[in-house]
């Protein structure tokens, strides 16, 4: 390991942080946008009834994007997060091809690293976390 980088570890946290929301927000965006499409989508992938799971998933991946963003609880989003591919992986792609769900692989793993380290600098929770200790 190369010691002098240790320094910027937290900021490599931020850089995934920013990455992972801009992802999320912009395949939020469109759930929310047009819920009843989304909703046909879901429901003929199982997800019944779909404008609900369509509602859910755009909330989820605009607003926890946004948090994910800023670093507002940072960690509970994540694990909604990991909870949300790892259905994607299991029900929706787990007889197709890797070219099919490594992007959803790579996302999960993200959110796994968020997950268990937090944000890094620059976050909501950090300055939460000042005031309140």
């Amino acid at each position: 390991m190369i010691q002098p980088f240790f320094v910027f570890s937290d900021w490599a946290f931020f850089i995934l942080r920013i990455v992972l929301a801009a992802v999320m927000i912009y395949h939020g965006i469109p759930k929310l946008k047009n819920p009843s499409m989304t909703g046909e989508s879901f429901s003929k992938m199982g997800f019944r009834p779909g404008i609900f799971w369509a509602r859910i998933t755009g909330i989820l991946e605009t607003v926890g994007g946004v948090f994910i963003l800023i670093g507002f609880l940072t960690q509970a989003i994540s694990l909604l997060f990991i909870i949300q591919f790892l259905v994607i992986l299991v029900k929706l792609k787990r007889l197709k091809s890797m070219k099919e769900y490594e992007f959803d692989l790579v996302l999960l793993a993200a959110f796994m690293v968020l997950a268990a380290v937090g944000g890094g600098a620059a976050d909501f929770d950090g300055f939460f976390s000042i005031i309140l200790y």
